[in-house]
């Protein structure tokens, strides 16, 4: 499919905010982002200024706008999921951002997952109880800061916030609501029982619409800041991990899309919702048609950046490739050494605050080389982890779809396809987010007739085979890896108990993304 039509998908991520001009042919046009520092003033805090985010979404956009030559047909927008802020009636913030990277609410989570009907919230929301979610978030403000929890008039997610900023309407799609643990994922309406948690009323929340809802146009003050011509449409458009399948093209039942950066995710595109009878994957809205299912990681590329700065600091800051190497002269399996890499606690499929990182089956024998691809196998067994969650939950898996950081290296390529013991495919670069945003922008917008060009659109560069020796060593050692966490449990839970008492932890050395 072809034409001249553009949208630009704008990507508010957790580090930058990335806007990208696409044609309905799929064609990249333009792109322009803008970073923005994630603080984290003490241990478990994870928060950003909006107002920052706000200034790099108008700033990329008007970049984008400036390096194009054709109209641009309307803005559509994919945000980091999640996110909570407290505004007063003005919209004014009255809290930094609260990303999923906080923390602050694990006691909270952890004191609801503990309880009969947290399970029963996790499969009703979609959104599992941990600190991540917004429900557990607000429970903290109500026990920890009671009086802003009461002066807070809206309680609404980063992108609520910015298109609030844009064009005045006070709206969340169902894609955002969906990771919020607030919304009942089958009937699209807040949950009461989650509200009557969280201390709130669906008052205090912005009105629900569809991923696909246009916004007819911008205020005068966000045109002139944007470049765009104020009846410019604006679509609603989703959280980046639905919207990530769909720029993979994996817009299919069956289809999983997998990402490895500095954390990591898998999520299977399903046309009904719903949640494994265990609680191990969540369950967010695309569309009201498409749902994905799957589960985040906290632990991606970061075990391989923590594995340099602890294991070879001598090969310095860029040793990525040095790594990989050292890495590749150990065995598959690492010679019987199991590395369970939660260095930022961790999330699916056990969605527990609690897990530390660990090495288990050390022995005199083991090198730097086994501790190193150790921390590769832990962060791909860990996937296979939530890839198995995913099948429990009734879905087929017909194809592995896989982009990220990681890609660039043969060796985690082929790691990967043998943990998950499955043909792992490769497509070639588009942006993810920002392209799947454009896509269902095209489609809200009449430009395209349906999301679905996204699997002509996207094409795929490399497909890696599982080498079968190694799949079933790796099918082997699951079980272990998975028992493992189980077995230290208790341990976990211990370390936090003393943690008080203890020298302070050393801080992240960079933070997540």
């Amino acid at each position: 499919m072809s034409g001249t039509a553009v949208v630009v998908g704008v990507d508010i991520g957790t580090t930058s905010t990335k806007a990208v001009a696409y044609d309905t042919g799929g064609r990249q046009l333009a792109v322009h982002s803008i970073g923005y520092p994630l603080d984290e003033p003490q241990p478990g805090y994870a928060q950003q200024d909006p107002g920052q985010i706000f200034d790099a979404v108008v700033g990329s956009v008007r970049a984008v706008v400036e390096q194009l030559h054709e109209p641009v047909a309307g803005l559509s927008f994919s945000t980091a999921m999640h996110s909570l802020i407290g505004l007063d009636a003005a919209g004014t913030p009255l809290t930094p951002s609260l990303t999923w990277a906080d923390s602050r609410a694990s006691a909270q989570a952890e004191r609801l997952r503990a309880v009969p009907s947290g399970l029963a919230l996790h499969r009703r929301t979609g959104t599992p109880v941990h600190p991540m979610a917004p429900l557990s978030k607000l429970v903290w403000y109500a026990e920890q800061d009671p009086k802003l929890h009461e002066r807070v008039a809206h309680w609404v997610s980063i992108k609520d916030y910015v298109l609030l900023r844009l064009t005045g309407a006070l709206v969340t799609d169902h894609s955002v609501a969906s990771a919020t643990g607030l919304m009942d994922i089958r009937r699209l309406v807040w949950d009461a029982e989650a509200l009557r948690i969280a201390g709130i009323t669906e008052q205090r929340l912005p009105q629900l619409v569809p991923t696909t809802h246009v916004l007819p146009g911008l205020t005068a003050e966000a045109a002139r800041a944007t470049s765009l011509p104020a009846d410019t449409p604006l679509v609603v458009g989703a959280g980046d991990g639905p919207l990530a399948n769909l720029g993979l093209g994996a817009v299919h039942p069956g289809e999983v899309a997998c990402s490895i950066g500095t954390s990591g995710a898998m999520r299977v595109m399903v046309e009904r919702p719903g949640v494994d009878p265990l609680g191990g994957v969540f369950c967010y809205a695309l569309t009201e048609q498409r749902w994905v299912v799957g589960g985040a990681i906290n632990n991606g590329g970061i075990v391989l950046q923590w594995a340099g700065e602890a294991l070879a600091p001598e090969l310095g800051e860029n040793a990525e490739e040095e790594l990989l190497d050292l890495a590749a002269r150990a065995p598959v399996g690492s010679g019987g050494l199991i590395m369970l890499p939660y260095l930022l606690s961790e999330r699916a499929p056990h969605w527990s605050a609690l897990p530390r990182g660990a090495y288990v089956g050390l022995t005199h024998g083991h090198r730097r080389e086994h501790l190193v691809r150790a921390a590769l196998e832990g962060v791909c067994q860990q996937l296979a982890l939530v890839l198995a969650s995913v099948k429990a939950a009734g879905n087929e898996v017909r194809e592995v779809r896989a982009s990220g950081g990681f890609a660039r290296s043969a060796l985690w390529r082929q790691i990967l396809a043998d943990a998950l013991g499955m043909p792992v495919r490769f497509p070639a670069g588009h942006e993810g987010s920002s392209f799947g945003a454009a896509l269902l922008g095209m489609q809200a917008l009449g430009l395209i007739e349906s999301i679905d060009v996204a699997a002509d659109l996207v094409k795929i560069d490399e497909t890696v085979r599982p080498d079968a020796a190694a799949a079933a060593t790796y099918a082997a050692l699951l079980p272990l890896f998975s028992e493992l966490y189980d077995a230290l449990v208790p341990t976990f839970a211990s370390l936090r108990r003393l943690a008080p008492s203890l020298p302070p932890e050393p801080p992240p050395t960079a933070p997540p993304q």
